[in-house]
């Protein structure tokens, strides 16, 4: 092999003849190859595709004009790199023309979509590589395209290339950049994250979900987490998908947990109606969906405990919703493990504790039978410590 050929990215290259494409093909299969070694292949008799020996059921292929597109950039992004040939870094190449390809206003929705593929495998295959998209500025950039203009009406191709950028932003995200976040402290881009919360998918709502936990997780985002914290219209969205029983409920729930770590998100967030969203999410949990609501509705409980820890208007906001008292009732002795029991029984201890209407409804809802199974299962000793706590001060209701 020829010294300026060491530098060649493996997507660039023919599985077959493993230099350049210089024409590269599409099979029925996936993949893509350089036009003569293909045809030259099929010439010979062979009916499968020669990487992944699938037997093809039409032989026939089509160009693959966005890799050429990307091919060509790349050529023209090494020569600026390094005009001699020789010691370019194929990495930093091929990342460079992800990159142009993303900030091209000449290249098709279609073609960045594509760009936006290559680069979450990239991330997927090596850790040094999401490094080189961090130093590269890759995180500013999508956070620019995601948020930089929402249409009122988003088109097909917009929502697949906005699910994927948010996918890659999340994989970067898992390698560090999060100061690139700061980006959301602007009024314009949480509009934005209103406006795709409003209009987007469920994995669209599912990705901007997981981002704020992961805001709110990071020590270094305290202030961003503050400042997300004080927009109603963005916790407003958040809380909206509470009373799902889905993936996207289940990631509002952990971004609410996670927004709590800052009490004054846990008063703005009651404010919106957080309690009653999160006692919505338990109870529509049904019973022939018991396995779910084992694995998941303690989160949901640990929550509202968070909620009404030193949150006069949470616990007013619990007595005030006809369900409240008895969903907290039914996963004292509801979760697998008890994992949500001692949240359960932390949160009714709360509640019950200036409040004689609050224990009569505990009792009339059952949980004195709830706290006896408890304290017979294998929970952990400071749950059955609380537990007997809970039914002594129940005791003097009976």
């Amino acid at each position: 092999m020829k010294k300026t050929e060491m530098g060649i990215p493996h997507l660039f290259r023919c599985p077959i003849s493993l230099d350049l494409l210089t024409d590269p093909v599409t099979l029925c299969t996936g993949q893509t190859y350089d036009r003569p070694s293909i045809e030259k292949w099929l010439a010979a008799g062979n009916l499968t595709c020669p990487v992944t020996m699938q037997k093809l059921h039409d032989s026939s292929f089509v160009p693959n004009h966005t890799l050429r597109h990307l091919i060509d950039r790349w050529l023209e992004t090494r020569h600026q790199f390094n005009p001699g040939l020789e010691t370019v870094d194929p990495d930093h190449s091929l990342v460079a023309t992800l990159k142009s390809t993303l900030e091209s206003q000449e290249v098709s929705m279609v073609s960045k979509l594509q760009a936006l593929e290559k680069i979450s495998v990239l991330c997927e295959e090596s850790t040094s590589r999401c490094s080189l998209f961090l130093q590269l500025g890759f995180m500013p950039l999508l956070l620019e395209l995601i948020l930089g203009k929402v249409e009122s009406e988003l088109s097909l191709d917009h929502v697949e290339f906005l699910e994927q950028a948010l996918a890659c932003t999340l994989q970067l995200l898992a390698n560090g950049g999060v100061k690139s976040l700061d980006i959301l402290k602007e009024d314009s881009k949480q509009a934005s994250l209103v406006n795709l919360f409003k209009q987007g998918t469920n994995s669209i709502k599912l990705s901007i979900c997981q981002l704020v936990d992961t805001i709110s997780s990071s020590s270094e985002m305290e202030d961003l987490c503050a400042v997300l914290g004080q927009n109603r219209n963005f916790l407003g969205q958040i809380i909206l998908l509470l009373p799902e029983n889905s993936k996207v409920s289940e990631a509002a729930v952990r971004a609410i947990w996670s927004l709590c770590s800052l009490q004054s998100n846990g008063w703005n967030l009651v404010r919106e109606g957080a309690v009653d969203g999160l006692v919505a999410h338990i109870s529509t949990l049904s019973a022939e969906n018991e396995r779910r609501e084992r694995c998941f509705s303690p989160l949901a409980v640990s929550t509202i405990e968070r909620l009404l820890q030193g949150n006069g208007p949470a616990k007013q906001a619990f007595l005030n919703n006809p369900n409240g008292v008895s969903s907290l009732v039914r996963m004292v002795f509801g979760a697998s493990s008890h994992e949500g029991s001692e949240s359960a029984v932390n949160s009714l201890m709360i509640i019950c504790r200036d409040s004689s209407l609050a224990r009569e409804e505990a009792i009339g809802a059952g949980v004195l039978t709830q706290l006896l199974f408890l304290l017979q299962s294998q929970c952990s000793g400071r749950t059955k410590t609380k537990a007997r706590t809970l039914l002594k001060m129940l005791g003097s209701s009976i």
